[in-house]
């Protein structure tokens, strides 16, 4: 475009006065623009303002496109109108430059702000990116989106981590997942769902990883096994580096990052081999039916090195609904997709037989009557089904090496939390 006329809106991201000449930087979503400023081209009154252009600032310019090779993708705007649509208060909560860092309650208290800052929208549009990368896949494999609801009467796995609200004259729950409905649907002969949407913990956490509300990714397939829906799991993630890497290289590029793709398949490991894996790290000699802390599956992290799955776990660790296997009762056929840092995803194939489920729900201490709505479903024909829910903040957090999930979300929710 050297030479043409362009008109151009951003935000002031710095100036920098010369005397007579100086430069204004124009900043928005895709990158800088330098806006060269001459006294005696734009007039002495016209470049007085535009010097003074206070920094964020929302600002329309309008000049010629000049070729210049130390300017920011080696081009320059040489304006014959320049107009403040919308000046900026100074001080200014934050410095969207990147230049002075601040602590992130600082920064989460000025959103608005801090999202200007290069790198942190850069992973919210990566973020994007990944979102569309699955639903592309999701449709590519014809399964049908759905939305569920988020105000329920019961807990989904029957436990007390949940937010009650007031829901007319009777209590309700915002819902911890969409679990039983994606499990009705398969009961609906749907054959294959995905949703993606906000799931509620009432867990009082306080930890890096960790949030009260997140974006789960839902999938639920029947006539399938664990192995059928870990493999559409593994391929919706790998897929999601590779559109990524394809297709949000500026991105990358302002966090600068070299994003390697992960190779199919991941490693299966099963519970007892995890716990003799850990135990010999760790030093400490695990038992059966241990749940697995943050330390061990640091270590196991550190071990394997690359994502895996973590396969056949104590049917006394996992919800009613896996399904244990017919001759060891005490493994189910449950799954967990692992980063080195962290879970990424927990998955399983269902029980779908009444009887067997409703005798489940009683191994676990809760009362089936509470579940009626859920268990109906299974009284008239409910085929075989398996599925899992991932974490879209984890998933971004991992991908993009972020040190806390409240990087990967626009408006983080934790037990401190409520606004912005």
């Amino acid at each position: 475009m050297d030479g043409k006329e362009v008109t151009l809106a951003g935000f002031a991201h710095e100036t920098r006065d010369l005397g007579g000449i100086a430069f204004l930087v124009l900043r928005d979503r895709k990158g800088l623009a330098q806006v060269t400023l001459v006294k005696k081209l734009l007039g002495k009154e016209v470049f007085k303002m535009a010097r003074t252009i206070s920094r964020e600032s929302v600002v329309l310019v309008r000049g010629n496109v000049k070729a210049e090779p130390k300017a920011p993708r080696g081009y320059e705007i040489l304006p014959s109108e320049i107009r403040v649509i919308n000046a900026a208060q100074v001080p200014l909560p934050l410095d969207p430059t990147e230049k002075v860092e601040c602590e992130l309650d600082t920064r989460l208290d000025a959103r608005f702000m801090d999202i200007r800052r290069p790198s942190v929208l850069a992973a919210f549009e990566i973020e994007s990116s990944v979102l569309k990368s699955l639903r592309d896949y999701f449709y590519q494999k014809g399964v049908t989106e759905v939305f569920t609801p988020k105000i329920v009467a019961a807990a989904t796995e029957g436990g007390t981590d949940l937010f009650p609200i007031s829901y007319f004259e009777k209590e309700a729950f915002l819902n911890q997942s969409p679990q039983l409905y994606k499990q009705m649907l398969m009961g609906a002969g749907m054959d294959r769902v995905f949703e993606i949407g906000p799931i509620f913990r009432a867990e009082e956490h306080d930890t890096r990883r960790h949030l009260n509300e997140a974006i789960s990714i839902d999938l639920e397939v029947s006539f399938a096994d664990d192995k059928a829906v870990m493999e559409l799991l593994e391929e919706a993630v790998v897929g999601a580096y590779r559109y990524v890497s394809e297709n949000c290289r500026y991105q990358l590029e302002v966090l600068g990052l070299n994003l390697a793709v992960p190779k199919l398949p991941f490693r299966r490991i099963t519970y007892t081999e995890a716990l003799d894996l850990a135990s010999e790290k760790v030093g400490v000699k695990m038992q059966w039916g241990d749940d697995l802390d943050t330390e061990t599956e640091r270590f196991l992290g550190e071990s394997i090195g690359e994502h895996y799955f973590l396969t056949d776990w104590p049917s006394s660790i996992k919800p009613y609904y896996t399904l244990p296997y017919e001759d060891r009762p005490d493994v189910c056929r449950g799954f967990d997709l692992m980063h080195p840092r962290m879970e990424l995803a927990s998955g399983a194939q269902r029980v779908h037989g009444y009887d067997q489920l409703v005798g489940r729900i009683k191994e676990k201490g809760l009362d089936p009557d509470g579940f009626e709505f859920y268990l109906k479903a299974f009284r008239y024909g409910m085929p075989p089904h398996a599925g899992w829910g991932l974490g879209l903040s984890r998933l971004v957090m991992t991908m993009l090496n972020l040190e806390n999930i409240r990087d990967a979300v626009l408006f983080p929710r934790d037990r401190r939390r409520l606004v912005p």
